[in-house]
């Protein structure tokens, strides 16, 4: 079953995400006039590209187990995605807009930049599958947990300006995942138009197209997203709300 969580055009301007939810033997069948990157949530999948293996992608339980994997596609190229013994995959579009699209490939743990980042309740742990240092178009995605009652996307930052190299402008999706089930986070958006706020549960989505947006996992429960940025170019320059920026300054 494939299902849209986030509608190119109506829910976005940018970037598309879909779910796909396949038994075993069932195969995620696509080709596309833009750039994709599909993350191996749950199970594992063996990948074809225009027709040649590239090999086997995922093998994780869930993603709080550890480290993905995922699959770079560019534009034009068709792509099978076969699950094994079932899978989830989360399925990422953009058009490229200029950029220029990267070789198909398998994008495992060893490729990934993996850190803890950030202290105190406002760390958390990162792993950047497709980073502005990684070969791709468009698109920058990766993953984040946040430990039961730490924050994340803090102190607060937003990238929806372009206006380097103080800052780049990027619409940005998240996809939430919580352990153990039942559990919930806070999305908090804000900007001088006012602020909005809402209780994010498991495969909960949020698009933000401006403003600063911190994330908080309620005690308890561990808070995972999927992070999907995709904009004017592919580089990282967050601006910092200046009232809180002194958080991290240690001051």
């Amino acid at each position: 079953m494939i299902r849209t969580v986030v509608a190119q055009g109506t829910d976005s301007d940018v970037i598309g995400l879909e779910i796909a939810d396949l038994a075993a033997g069932k195969t995620f069948e696509r080709r596309t006039d833009q750039e994709l990157v599909a993350v191996v949530l749950s199970g594992a999948v063996d990948v074809t590209v225009d027709g040649q293996a590239l090999g086997s992608a995922g093998g994780r339980g869930n993603v709080f187990e550890g480290p993905g994997y995922a699959v770079y596609v560019p534009p034009h190229a068709q792509v099978w995605l076969a699950a094994r013994d079932g899978a989830q995959l989360a399925i990422a579009t953009a058009a490229l807009d200029g950029g220029q699209p990267a070789q198909a490939r398998i994008i495992g743990p060893g490729d990934q930049r993996i850190a803890d980042v950030g202290k105190g309740n406002w760390s958390r742990h990162v792993r950047t599958m497709l980073g502005p240092e990684d070969a791709a178009g468009r698109l920058l995605l990766g993953e984040t947990i946040n430990p039961p009652g730490n924050w994340s996307s803090y102190p607060p930052h937003k990238h929806d300006e372009h206006r380097p190299p103080q800052e780049v402008d990027l619409e940005e999706v998240y996809l939430f995942k919580v352990r153990p089930a039942g559990g919930f986070g806070v999305q908090i958006r804000y900007d001088a138009e006012g602020t909005d706020a809402f209780t994010v549960r498991e495969d909960d989505v949020a698009v933000i197209r401006s403003g600063y947006h911190p994330v908080v996992a309620a005690p308890g429960y561990s808070l995972y997203y999927l992070w999907v940025m995709g904009g004017q170019g592919r580089q990282m320059i967050p601006h910092m709300d200046p009232a809180h920026a002194w958080v991290a300054e240690g001051r």
